[in-house]
């Protein structure tokens, strides 16, 4: 764990860091038990008022929480067997996307999604959850498997963008992308995505494609990210704070926009506060959204799926 806080959460820290300390010199007795239960009664309370009022630029902020989970992370609590797939059978492995097989509750399902590092090693090995043209390359063949023997799909998304350098462009990353996006229009198998951190872009869209789009509560998802926003129509990088606040990349403003389903809920204080509580209520959303997808018929599936993308951008003209 980084041990980073973030401006807002400080209070909390402060007031947990001294609940801690009361403990330590309480030791077993209980002498003090009542003022340390005033105290995490209030470090509760506190986290709840400020936890509910966060803007967009806070949230972005948890968004990429260095200590937050990441795909690997919700994959070990969530699914069971899970044996990685690796290689585009073209040009070569990119650890920037991890996928392969795993069961949930039981059932074998296809996961994929983009994995960050917690470390500078990592980083350097993951690409910073960057994914190259091999890395989308890699999702295609396995959203082919899992439509080949129908297999439900699930991407955890979680990227800033894909990743832009030469190499990347030279080996074909738009063209990638978008072979991603024909094909995910038209899995015929039950397909679902979650935003569990950054959702940035084309990369994050990329394997965005599916039946029911969830957010995780602290989680955003944007065409682009602030700082990009912020350089191009202000060149100005550090407007970074009023392109967050415009962009409407928040789980909240993206239900009302229709184009999240579902926000699901974070353990106080975020998921790099609790993940087996973020991740059992993860659980019980994909048990849902699956059962209800299961249900439809593929040909019902599919039509849903083409209304749903064609109704976000939805421009209504004034007169």
């Amino acid at each position: 764990m980084s041990g980073k806080v973030l401006e807002f959460e400080r209070p909390i820290v402060e007031l947990e860091t001294k609940i801690r300390e009361l403990k330590d010199l309480s030791g077993a007795g209980s002498e003090m038990a009542d003022e340390i239960a005033r105290l995490e009664q209030k470090a509760a309370e506190l986290q709840r008022e400020r936890f509910a009022a966060l803007t967009p630029w806070e949230q972005l902020q948890l968004a990429k929480h260095p200590d937050r989970p990441y795909t690997l992370d919700y994959i070990g609590e969530i699914l069971t067997e899970f044996v990685e797939l690796k290689g585009d059978r073209a040009f070569g492995d990119d650890p920037a996307i991890v996928g392969g097989i795993a069961r949930l509750d039981g059932r074998s399902v296809v996961v994929l999604g983009q994995q960050k590092g917690r470390n500078t090693k990592e980083n350097l090995h993951r690409n910073f959850g960057m994914a190259r043209p091999e890395g989308y390359r890699k999702a295609q063949r396995l959203m082919k498997m899992a439509d080949q023997f129908g297999l439900p799909l699930l991407c955890l998304i979680d990227t800033a963008g894909a990743y832009p350098g030469i190499g990347a462009e030279e080996r074909g990353q738009a063209e990638a992308i978008a072979t991603c996006l024909e094909l995910m229009a038209g899995l015929r198998v039950p397909s679902i995505s979650v935003v569990i951190g950054e959702g940035g872009s084309g990369g994050a869209l990329a394997i965005g494609v599916t039946d029911r789009i969830l957010m995780l509560e602290h989680a955003v998802y944007s065409v682009i990210s602030p700082r990009g926003c912020a350089s191009i129509l202000w060149k100005d990088a550090e407007a970074e704070r009023t392109a967050a606040e415009q962009l409407k990349m928040t789980a909240q403003d993206l239900v009302g926009l229709g184009i999240c389903d579902e926000v699901v809920p974070e353990a106080l204080g975020g998921a790099h506060r609790g993940l087996p509580a973020t991740a059992a209520a993860l659980h019980d959303a994909l048990r849902r959204h699956y059962g209800e997808l299961a249900a439809l018929s593929v040909q019902d599936r599919l039509e849903r799926r083409y209304a749903k993308f064609r109704r976000m951008g939805h421009v209504e003209m004034q007169a």
